[in-house]
C-alpha cells in the first residue's frame, strides 16, 4: 500500500484546536498555574573562537585561539626549513665554485696568475713583464685567453707612436696541473714618482659548459724618472709691472727616440705675454709641437712679459710636457712630466701713483672735451736702502693731445715723443739721492680736445704712463739698475647737452591769448626740447620737467612718433629719449627735439614778474663708453622768451588785466 502525506491543512486547523482546548480548560489552567514562575537571566553568548581571540587571565593579553597558533607555528617551521635549505645550497654552490669541485668545475680561486718584472720604470723606457698561469683545479681550463689592459699612454715597443691599450694572448686548453708562461713588452710612460699598474685577466671556459669564467690580477709599479725632462731658466721674484723671461729648456731621458712631443704652457693671473719663441700652433693657446726627441735633442722656448700682483703675491708658472693619442689633437693626452715655477711678487723700488684732478686710485677716470687735466705722480722709495740718480718719464699715448696744451713747473716736456721728463736738474736735486721711506711728488697738466677736434677721432681713451729708473747697491757691492711703472687709463665721456626754449610768435600749433600775459587770461605757448651728443653713445636717456600750477597741459605735440608723458597729478613732463648715437646734433647731424603747447594764466599776485612755464628740468640717461650714469641740469623756462623770433622783453611780464 503507497504511503500518502496528510494534508497539510487539516494538520494547521488541528494545531488550533488544541490551543483553544488548552485556554479554556480548567484542568490545564490548574496546572499551569501550579508551574514556578522562572526567573530572567542576562545570558551572554560569544561568537566562534575562529573569529576572535579570548581574554586570558586578568592581565588583558590577549591569545590566539588554538587553532590558529597551530596554524601559525607550523607556518613558522615550514618557512625556517626554506630558509635553511636555500642557506645551505647558496654556501655549498659558493664553496664549490671557488674552492673547487672535485672535477665538476673550474673555479677561478684554483688558477694563479704571476706577474714578474720591475717594481720601479724609467718612463720611455721598454719594459718585459714576465706571466705565469698554473691551473691547480681538478678539470680541464677550455679556450683560455689571456687579456692584459695597460695602464693609459703606454706605447708598443717595437713603435713608440702606437699606442698599446690592451693585449688578448690565446693559450688554447690548460690541462689540469698545466703551467702557461711568456713574456710581453711594453713602454709605460708618466710622471716621475707616481704609481700606476697592469691588470691581467684570465678568461676561460670549462666542459659542458658556455659560461666564461675570469680569474684577474694586478701589477703595481711605480715611476722612479719621467722620459722628459722641462728645467725653467727664470727669477724666483720680481717687481709688479716689470718684464719678466722665463725660459724652458726640453730634453730627452731615454736611450729611444720620443716621437710627436707636446709642450703647454699655464701662465698664472696678471702675466700678460709680450713675445714668444718659437710660435705656438696657435694664436693664443701656449701649446708647442716640437715633434720627435732624439736622446741627445734640446728645445727651448723662451717667453717674454710682464707680471701684475700685489706685493706678497705668489704667481707660478706650469708647464707640462707629454703626447697625444691621435696626430690630429691639439691637447696633451698623457702627461709625461709637470714642472712648476714660482715667481713671488715683491713691492717695486720705487712706489708710484698717478693722481687726476687731485684724485688718485686705480679706478679709471673721465674727462670732458676741452676740459683741463692736472695729473700729479707721487713717488716713495719702498727699499731699506738708498737710491740715487732717479729718473721719471712720463707718456701721453692714445687720443692726441696738443702739446702746446701741456704744462708743468718742475719738469721738462719733450714734444718730439709726447713725454716729460723729472730728474735731479728739473726738481733742482730732489731725486738726486732719494733716502729710504722718502716720498716726493711732481705734476704736469694738459687740455683735453675742445669737441669740434674730435668729430672724426674714433679713439675716446687716452694713458698716462709713467716709468721711474735709479740706482742701489746691491748687498753683493755691485751697483745695480732698477725701474718700475704705473699707467693710468682715462677715458672720454660724452659732452651731453640740452635746452629748453618758449616761443610764441614761431609757436608751430599757434598761439592764442595776449601778450604780454594779463592776468586771469589765458595765453598759449610752445615749449621745445632740444638735445645733442657728441662721442659716445647714450642708453635710457631721459628728460624731466614740472608744470605749475598756472600752466596747462593742453595735449599736443610733434613729432607724433616722440614718447612724451605728462602726468596730471603732480604735473611732470617726461620725455623718454632712449638711445641717443654719438654725433646727434653735431656737425651737421640734426639734434633729438620735441615740442608741446601749453596754456599760462597768471594771477594777480605776479604782475611785474616773468613766470616760469617749466621747472626742475634734469637730463638722466648712462654713458655706455664709460660705463657710468650722467645727470644734466637746465634752468626755469620763463615767458621771458629771449630765442622767439620778434620778441621782445616787454612783453615777458605779467601785467593787470584793465578789462576786470
Amino acid at each position: 500500500m503507497e504511503e500518502q502525506f496528510p494534508n497539510n491543512d487539516d494538520f494547521e486547523h488541528e494545531k488550533v484546536r488544541r490551543v483553544r482546548r488548552a485556554m479554556y480548560s480548567r484542568s490545564l489552567s490548574r496546572r499551569l498555574h501550579r508551574r514556578p514562575r522562572r526567573v530572567l537571566q542576562s545570558i551572554r553568548h560569544n561568537l566562534s573562537e575562529d573569529w576572535q581571540e579570548k581574554e586570558e587571565g586578568a592581565s588583558g593579553k590577549k591569545v590566539a585561539p588554538w587553532g590558529i597558533m597551530l596554524t601559525r607555528n607550523l607556518m613558522k617551521w615550514v618557512l625556517g626549513i626554506a630558509i635553511g635549505f636555500f642557506a645551505v645550497s647558496v654556501g655549498i654552490f659558493i664553496y664549490f665554485f671557488t674552492f673547487g669541485s672535485g672535477g665538476l668545475v673550474a673555479a677561478p680561486g684554483n688558477i694563479d696568475i704571476t706577474v714578474n718584472g720591475p717594481l720601479s720604470v724609467v718612463g720611455g723606457e721598454p719594459v718585459e713583464l714576465q706571466i705565469t698561469v698554473l691551473n691547480r683545479n681538478k678539470t680541464e681550463l677550455k679556450l683560455a685567453d689571456l687579456i692584459i689592459e695597460y695602464p693609459e699612454g703606454t706605447r708598443s715597443p717595437s713603435d713608440f707612436v702606437t699606442d698599446l691599450s690592451r693585449q688578448r694572448i690565446s693559450l688554447g686548453s690548460i690541462e689540469s696541473g698545466g703551467r702557461r708562461q711568456g713574456t710581453v713588452s711594453a713602454v709605460f710612460v708618466g710622471r716621475e714618482n707616481t704609481r700606476d699598474k697592469v691588470h691581467v685577466e684570465l678568461e676561460y671556459r670549462v666542459a659542458d659548459s658556455s659560461a666564461i669564467f675570469v680569474s684577474e690580477t694586478d701589477f703595481d709599479f711605480s715611476f722612479t724618472a719621467s722620459p722628459i725632462s722641462v728645467s725653467i731658466d727664470a727669477n724666483s721674484e720680481t717687481v709688479s709691472g716689470q718684464r719678466v723671461t722665463i725660459i724652458a729648456h726640453i730634453s730627452s731621458n731615454v736611450d729611444a727616440i720620443l716621437r710627436d712631443v707636446l709642450v703647454e704652457a699655464q701662465y698664472p693671473f696678471g702675466f700678460t705675454p709680450e713675445s714668444v719663441e718659437p710660435d705656438p700652433i696657435e694664436e693664443g693657446k701656449m701649446l708647442w709641437e716640437l715633434g720627435d726627441l732624439a736622446p741627445d735633442d734640446r728645445r727651448t722656448i723662451r717667453i717674454s712679459g710682464t707680471l701684475e700682483g700685489q706685493q706678497g703675491d705668489d704667481r707660478a708658472f706650469r708647464f707640462l710636457a707629454g703626447t697625444r693619442l691621435k696626430r690630429d689633437a691639439e691637447s696633451i693626452d698623457v702627461v709625461l712630466t709637470e714642472v712648476l715655477h714660482r715667481m713671488a711678487v715683491a713691492r717695486p723700488f720705487i712706489g708710484l701713483d698717478i693722481g687726476l684732478n687731485k684724485q688718485s686710485g686705480s679706478d679709471p677716470n673721465s674727462v670732458l672735451p676741452g676740459e683741463t687735466v692736472s695729473a700729479s705722480i707721487s713717488w716713495v722709495n719702498n727699499l731699506s736702502s738708498a737710491i740715487t740718480n732717479a729718473v721719471i718719464v712720463a707718456s701721453l699715448s692714445g687720443l692726441s693731445i696738443d702739446g702746446r696744451t701741456v704744462r708743468t713747473t718742475d719738469g721738462f716736456y719733450r714734444s718730439t715723443d709726447s713725454t716729460i721728463l723729472w730728474d735731479s736738474s728739473t726738481t733742482k736735486g730732489a731725486l738726486e739721492n732719494l733716502s729710504p721711506g722718502e716720498r716726493g711728488t711732481v705734476g704736469f697738466s694738459f687740455e683735453v680736445p675742445a669737441e669740434s677736434e674730435l668729430l672724426n677721432e674714433r679713439n675716446s681713451t687716452f694713458t698716462i704712463t709713467v716709468h721711474a729708473a735709479g740706482r742701489r747697491t746691491a748687498q753683493s757691492g755691485v751697483p745695480e739698475t732698477l725701474q718700475a711703472t704705473a699707467k693710468r687709463d682715462i677715458k672720454l665721456a660724452s659732452n651731453v647737452q640740452f635746452i629748453v626754449q618758449g616761443f610764441y610768435h614761431s609757436n608751430p600749433f599757434g598761439s592764442v591769448g595776449p601778450l604780454p600775459p594779463k592776468v586771469n587770461e589765458e595765453t598759449t605757448y610752445a615749449l621745445v626740447f632740444t638735445v645733442a651728443n657728441t662721442s659716445n653713445r647714450l642708453e635710457n636717456v631721459k628728460l624731466k620737467g614740472r608744470l605749475p600750477t598756472y600752466v596747462r597741459w593742453i595735449g599736443v605735440h610733434s613729432p607724433a612718433g616722440e614718447d612724451l608723458e605728462f602726468n596730471s597729478s603732480d604735473g611732470t613732463v617726461e620725455w623718454n629719449i632712449g638711445t641717443i648715437g654719438a654725433g646727434v646734433g653735431v656737425s651737421g647731424v640734426p639734434p633729438r627735439q620735441v615740442a608741446f603747447a601749453v596754456g599760462v594764466t597768471p594771477s594777480a599776485s605776479q604782475i611785474g614778474q616773468e613766470p616760469p612755464m617749466i621747472q626742475d628740468l634734469v637730463l638722466t640717461g648712462v654713458d655706455t663708453f664709460i660705463d657710468r650714469a650722467f645727470t644734466r641740469d637746465h634752468i626755469d623756462v620763463t615767458t621771458n622768451l629771449l630765442d622767439d623770433v620778434g620778441f621782445s622783453t616787454e612783453e615777458a611780464q605779467v601785467v593787470l588785466n584793465e578789462e576786470q
